[in-house]
């Protein structure tokens, strides 16, 4: 067990996977410090972290956590009130409802509107010249889907998009930044609802409001006060914090894991410039690429923190009930002992079994769409900028600094 690892440490900020080798080499869990400074356990192995993230003793209910441990972001009950912070029996009921949405069925009825949405922006780019691949193209397409899915004017897509980017990577230098961009989603989130109410469409958020509105809730009602009898046989009751926090949720994933995605991935294809020829001769091999892709440098680093119920073993580790447990899935993609030669980006890989995406109840529910755009944005890349090339040296990329998502600031290519 190590304990000098600091989460916000530069060389965990701008080279992870390297760092995570080391820890990963030298133990299967370490102590660590969080970001505010509190103490976690860190663990980094591939199998030691697929068993934790199905293990029901490690709850993701931040009521279970002793004072003083790291506990995530701090967002107010409105906000709060969602998947990542749930545990059975509010977690099955309220992905219930959700899941709906993102079967793998549901959302192959997107692929045309995607692709639409992928050209529009490419046709926006014109014949040739250089870009910021991030702004014009990989930002904003997973924006627009997930906002045409909830039913998100076009007016206010500009404003969530800065609000994320707080969130995701806070600046030390403006530390009430965070605290104003969490009021305005709450006000925006409030406003938005209120317009749903008055004015329903053929959207998932008047579909979730109608399941919310029509279950005979008052209103007035919050998590704490129905959460004990939520789950009785055949109910599908929404508190007004949990409606809210859903839409909060699905926004705010939906938009952020798949543009890192969609950087990450064309930036490996620029720096493998046979793995990428080999794609453009078989577009066929981009669904199974896209395993490849999230498995290499996915866009989440850690999974949810966890609490254990009671006392854990963890590898050679007991990590005492209540205390912050961190779940490294950048660590465990890159992991030799389940990827042979792990650090090597290869199309031909059989990459299935990563857990870039979760694993057990927890698995991402927005997996099936965050594929499904990031194969079509390859795709389309691919057939219409056939000289698509990265513009200045890889080592003057700048990436997020952020412990959480793994992604790039910006992405200067020339076509």
């Amino acid at each position: 067990m190590s304990t000098d690892q600091d989460l916000l440490s530069d060389d965990l900020l701008t080279h992870p996977y390297a760092v995570y080798e080391r820890l990963r080499d030298t133990a299967p869990v370490h102590r660590v410090t969080g970001p505010d400074g509190s103490p976690a356990w860190l663990v980094t192995r591939y199998d030691d972290v697929r068993e934790a993230l199905a293990n029901p003793l490690l709850s993701l209910d931040k009521r279970h956590a002793l004072p003083g441990g790291y506990k995530g972001f701090a967002l107010p009950p409105a906000l709060d009130a969602n998947l990542l912070n749930m545990d059975p029996p509010d977690h099955t009921r309220i992905r219930r409802l959700v899941g709906r949405a993102f079967t793998t069925r549901r959302v192959e009825q997107l692929r045309a509107p995607i692709r639409r949405t992928a050209d529009h922006l490419l046709d926006a780019l014109g014949a040739h010249g250089d870009t910021d691949l991030i702004a014009a193209y990989a930002a904003p397409l997973p924006i627009t889907v997930i906002c045409d899915l909830l039913g998100v004017p076009d007016g206010h897509r500009r404003d969530f998009r800065a609000w994320t980017d707080v969130l995701v990577a806070p600046d030390p230098a403006r530390p009430q930044a965070a605290k104003e961009a969490v009021v305005a989603m709450l006000g925006f989130f409030t406003r938005l609802l209120a317009a749903k109410r008055k004015e329903p469409a053929d959207d998932l958020l008047s579909d979730l409001i109608a399941v919310r509105d029509e279950s005979g809730s008052t209103g007035n009602d919050r998590v704490g006060s129905d959460r004990a009898g939520s789950d009785r046989a055949g109910s599908d009751r929404l508190s007004e914090d949990e409606l809210m926090s859903l839409a909060f949720l699905i926004l705010f994933a939906g938009y952020e894991n798949t543009v890192q995605l969609i950087g990450t991935a064309v930036l490996a294809l620029l720096q493998h410039p046979g793995q990428l020829a080999a794609l453009r001769a078989d577009p066929s091999r981009l669904p199974a690429a896209v395993e490849e892709f999230v498995r290499y440098d996915g866009p989440a680093l850690l999974a949810i923190r966890r609490f254990p119920l009671e006392d854990v073993t963890i590898g050679d580790v007991t990590v005492p009930a209540g205390e912050t447990v961190l779940l490294s899935l950048a660590a465990a993609n890159r992991d030799p002992r389940r990827f042979p030669d792990a650090d090597r980006f290869d199309l031909g890989r059989d990459a299935t079994g990563h857990l870039a995406l979760g694993h057990g109840i927890h698995y991402c529910l927005g997996a099936p769409l965050a594929r499904l755009e990031t194969e079509i944005a390859l795709a389309a890349l691919l057939e219409r900028l056939p000289d698509l090339k990265l513009d200045g040296d890889p080592g003057d990329l700048r990436w997020r600094p952020s412990l959480r998502a793994r992604g790039l600031l910006t992405l200067p290519v020339t076509y």
